[in-house]
């Protein structure tokens, strides 16, 4: 078995700066989540296909289950966990729960940062743009109804 190599990242993760020693092949879901203790990333599929571990890196969504912790050296990285500021819930995440976007709330974390990342670049989307955004984050609860109409109000807030 070959030996695995370390390296030293230095990134943001919601405004706080790190510096770790971490193997090459260290997934960002699992550095999230096993180095950081940010258990709100769920890991779903573990091969980028159900979206529950979407984070933002550098503002644009990123499935962390697929994406090695070293590609985001020198990169801002935002988790569900940094969304509510001061206690009080992000724009996003009021809106999933005003307008019932939730069912289970496994699928919801990877959701609201998929839906920031669009609202972070599209201030007012139209419902094709919303379900694009959201197009690799799976539901197995609703028919994702209910889920557009909480982006959509987010949107609105927002504006």
């Amino acid at each position: 078995m070959p030996e695995t190599t370390k390296r030293i990242i230095s990134l943001t993760i919601n405004g706080t700066r790190h510096e770790d020693a971490i193997s090459d092949n260290l997934l960002l879901v699992d550095y999230l989540r096993e180095d950081k203790r940010l258990t709100g990333t769920k890991q779903g599929c573990d091969g980028g296909e159900c979206g529950a571990c979407t984070v933002l890196v550098d503002g644009q969504s990123r499935i962390s289950c697929i994406t090695l912790a070293a590609s985001c050296h020198g990169c801002d990285i935002h988790t569900i966990e940094g969304q509510a500021q001061n206690g009080r819930l992000s724009a996003v995440q009021r809106a999933f729960h005003e307008h019932l976007g939730t069912q289970c709330g496994f699928c919801t974390p990877g959701m609201i940062m998929a839906a920031e990342g669009l609202l972070r670049r599209s201030a007012n989307p139209d419902d094709d743009e919303i379900r694009a955004a959201l197009g690799g984050n799976l539901c197995r609860c609703t028919g994702y109804v209910k889920i557009i109409k909480s982006v959509r109000a987010a949107a609105e807030a927002l504006q």
